[in-house]
């Protein structure tokens, strides 16, 4: 991707976001992060992966909860950055700004991840009971909604109760937000389940615009969920997935710390990664990636 020589107004682990006045313009590079750590090597055709997907699942699932969506079309841009549609063709979006909810709100339907390590240590996620005998990987008995705290690039998110999330936000907002993002879940979770995909669990971003909780920044990605594919599915162990699994186990292996500099990655993985996220867009959109960016 052409670099926009423009400051971006913020900078998240893969997304630059620039300020126009009333609406934010939002960039979704080919940065990769694992561990909270941005890796040096970009995975190409990621940005618009993300981009493409977020979109469609905006369109699809409009009538569940607003989104912030105002425009992705290039004759949309600002005359300021009308000399970089091509670089930016496919991978922006331009939206409402909102007053963003400070923490992110995760459905779990599958036990996975940082809930299969708590559970297998207390019984719970999140602070939430669960039964007895799971397996890694299992379903949970219903989707459940385990919040946590937004970090900062290079900082850890921190899962935490719904008590403390309602600390944070208010009671009337913290029920909002489970009950959008469990709505969102499932009407995802039915979208899909004729696609081979399974949605093991996504994290959802809100926020307030003109009064109404809104849902923001990207949605049912492969950098916000865990996608599985459904003939593969075996619960009692780690799951392959359309998402950086490649890039994790890489890492995992190679012996890093896991602090940054991330170490470079292999051709093979690289290109494996991306592999993966196309495959999953194509399963879940049903169309075919058609990448318009340079």
């Amino acid at each position: 991707m052409e670099p926009i020589e423009l400051k971006p107004s913020a900078q998240g682990k893969v997304r630059d976001i620039y300020d126009l006045g009333k609406a934010l313009l939002i960039v979704a590079t080919d940065r990769l992060s694992a561990f909270d750590v941005v890796l040096p090597d970009p995975i190409p055709y990621k940005g618009e992966v993300l981009t493409k997907l977020s979109l469609f699942w905006f369109e699809l699932l409009a009538d569940v909860v607003p989104n912030h969506l105002l425009t992705a079309e290039t004759c949309d841009l600002p005359e300021s950055l009308e000399q970089y549609e091509e670089a930016l063709r496919g991978r922006f979006m331009i939206v409402k700004k909102a007053e963003v909810f400070p923490v992110e709100c995760i459905v779990r339907g599958y036990l996975a991840g940082s809930g299969w390590k708590e559970y297998r240590e207390h019984g719970t996620v999140c602070g939430q009971t669960l039964p007895e005998g799971l397996m890694e990987s299992s379903p949970l008995p219903e989707p459940i909604f385990t919040p946590s705290t937004k970090a900062a690039v290079g900082d850890h998110d921190e899962n935490i109760t719904f008590e403390r999330m309602e600390e944070i936000v208010g009671a009337e907002n913290a029920a909002r937000l489970r009950d959008a993002s469990l709505a969102l879940y499932s009407a995802a979770r039915d979208h899909v389940a004729g696609r081979g995909i399974i949605i093991a669990d996504t994290k959802f971003e809100f926020g307030v615009v003109d009064g109404e909780v809104t849902l923001i920044d990207e949605v049912l990605t492969p950098d916000s969920s865990r996608f599985w594919p459904a003939e593969e599915y075996r619960p009692g162990g780690a799951q392959p997935s359309f998402d950086k699994q490649f890039v994790r186990d890489w890492l995992e292996a190679s012996g890093w710390d896991k602090q940054p500099p991330a170490p470079a990655l292999p051709e093979d993985v690289i290109t494996m990664t991306a592999e993966k996220y196309i495959e999953a867009y194509e399963a879940i959109t049903g169309e075919p990636f058609m990448p318009e960016g340079d």
